[in-house]
């Protein structure tokens, strides 16, 4: 018999009078993560029946630039991780870190 288990990952958005994020906080029941605070949050969950990616981009006021920037490389990075693992396809992998570098040399990350 298997056993089902479940994990839960929780977003908190504190808004402003004008519903723009003041604050992020998330908790994870997996990795024993309660109430850390997060100046930015980007999730995108696929709909199979639709074709179609959910998408929630969240930052607070208090983000600077230059963190907005770094955030984005570092998540064009796992993203090529994350491709390189799911496909399994090299030549598109590479294609992907030659944006990457480019991307991180015109934001001056490097």
């Amino acid at each position: 018999m298997s056993v089902k288990s479940n994990s839960e990952i929780k977003i908190k958005v504190g808004l402003d009078e004008n519903k723009v994020p003041e604050k992020i906080m998330w908790s994870a029941d997996d990795g024993e993560i309660v109430d850390m605070e997060a100046k930015a949050a980007f999730l995108s969950l696929w709909d199979s029946k639709t074709k179609d990616t959910f998408k929630i981009h969240l930052w607070t006021k208090k983000m600077p630039v230059d963190e907005m920037k770094q955030f984005y490389h570092q998540m064009f990075l796992s993203m090529a991780d994350s491709f390189q693992t799911a496909t399994g396809d090299d030549k598109m992998t590479a294609t992907m870190r030659d944006f990457i570098d480019y991307f991180a040399e015109k934001m001056e990350l490097k």
